[in-house]
């Protein structure tokens, strides 16, 4: 059987502060954009910026430390896996898709309530290692977070 790899690492900026749900279970999940930025030379020789918004979720004790100390402008260091999810809108009936960041593993690079402002030296890790950080299953749910019931989370 051939291996497969789903690994993403980010070095990045928080787009504003993280959203955090509770499942029925109590289990926290945590929605939030990180900003990734590349410098580049255009055809003519010229510097140019380009930035990207990634979607990223946690989940259980992950989120709950985003919760605690994450917030808009906090630089975070980002290890997680791709998760595409698909729904039908209601609305439409046409297929709708989701790309986001799976949060597996955090650092903080910036002090806590240092957010905005930046800051640096301190750093918290949490390993994802005793957690199973999937998450919901169904597609519907990443949708509708608040909807999630207990038998709707795989952990």
């Amino acid at each position: 059987m051939a291996k497969s790899v789903n690994k993403v690492i980010l070095l990045g900026n928080v787009g504003k502060d993280p959203e955090v749900k509770f499942a029925a279970s109590g289990t926290a999940i945590a929605s939030f954009t990180l900003a990734t930025s590349e410098r580049f030379k255009d055809k003519s020789g010229e510097w140019q910026d380009r930035t990207e918004w990634h979607a990223l979720t946690a989940f259980g004790k992950v989120a709950e430390i985003i919760r605690d100390y994450v917030k808009k402008g906090s630089k975070l260091y980002v290890e997680g896996s791709l998760r595409t999810t698909s729904w039908d809108d209601k609305q439409t009936g046409q297929k709708r898709y989701k790309t986001e960041i799976v949060v597996g593993d955090i650092s903080l690079l910036s002090g806590r309530g240092e957010g905005e402002s930046g800051g640096g030296g301190y750093s918290r890790s949490s390993s994802a290692s005793s957690y199973d950080q999937r998450g919901p299953s169904s597609n519907d749910e990443l949708m509708h977070s608040a909807e999630i019931t207990d038998d709707d989370i795989p952990f």
